[in-house]
């Protein structure tokens, strides 16, 4: 049954995480928008912009899809770590996001103090919903994000897949989903995800992804799934995990309803 977008942007809470950083926990999809023992800020740098920005750092420009926007951090991470190491890395980030009200209200939501020098970021983007200056470029994408990916004509370098969770947010993380994530990718596109679940991993496998194990401090271990292989990055070996777990398959349309509308995390 699909859900209206107020009743959507109001069932929240403010959640403290361990690392001091603030996220919302949503009463409609029963779940946190982060891992509250991992930390909002925390999560965003070492699952998505640490692995990310080393794996691409030869570039000097990047593009990012933000799947999906939410609170924004895996976005205002990544200024903020470019801008604390002084990197001249230019980045463009595009991120769906259905629920316009929570980033209308974002220039009033307790940030951590990392975010002090980006705040008129924070503040254009709620008021604008899109920033641009002669380094960062980012635009939220409003709407259902299954309706928004195929209108993006920008190949992307890094896809940060953070939807809510697979058992919440399916559409987000079907055979089909990634099928659509892959067609906008440049062939050496990389894609950080907190999902280790083997549907997932398979469903990015069946669409051409090499999948890696990334591990970081005083934090369970996610995935990085790249177009290209990646050497000296702990690799698995799907084959082998199809024949040892012949039951396991990926997420597919087909088992869902495509009439609900996509939430972001």
């Amino acid at each position: 049954m699909p859900i209206n977008n107020a009743l959507h942007s109001s069932k929240k809470d403010l959640v403290l995480c361990e690392d001091g950083s603030y996220t919302l926990y949503s009463h409609v999809f029963k779940e946190a928008y982060h891992s509250t023992k991992d930390g909002a800020l925390y999560e965003s740098l070492e699952k998505h912009v640490k692995p990310a920005l080393h794996l691409k750092s030869e570039k000097e420009k990047l593009t990012i899809l933000d799947i999906c926007f939410g609170l924004g951090y895996n976005t205002f991470a990544t200024l903020y770590y470019i801008q604390k190491h002084h990197l001249s890395t230019k980045i463009h980030i595009l991120s769906p996001e259905f629920d316009e009200r929570l980033v209308r209200s974002l220039n009033t939501f307790n940030f951590p103090s990392e975010f002090d020098g980006i705040g008129h970021i924070i503040t254009a983007i709620a008021e604008d919903l899109k920033y641009e200056d002669e380094q960062f470029k980012i635009e939220i994408l409003l709407g259902d994000a299954r309706q928004s990916l195929p209108k993006i004509k920008e190949k992307v370098d890094i896809v940060y897949q953070d939807a809510f969770s697979p058992v919440q947010n399916p559409l987000l993380w079907t055979r089909e989903w990634f099928f659509d994530v892959r067609g906008i990718c440049n062939e050496h596109a990389i894609l950080t995800t907190y999902s280790t679940a083997a549907a997932i991993r398979l469903g990015l496998y069946e669409n051409g992804f090499y999948i890696f194990v990334h591990r970081a401090p005083m934090m369970r271990y996610s995935t990085v799934a790249s177009l290209t292989f990646l050497e000296g990055v702990e690799n698995i070996d799907m084959e082998l995990k199809k024949i040892r777990n012949i039951e396991a398959k990926s997420m597919r349309d087909e088992d869902y309803t495509l009439r609900t509308p996509m939430y972001s995390k």
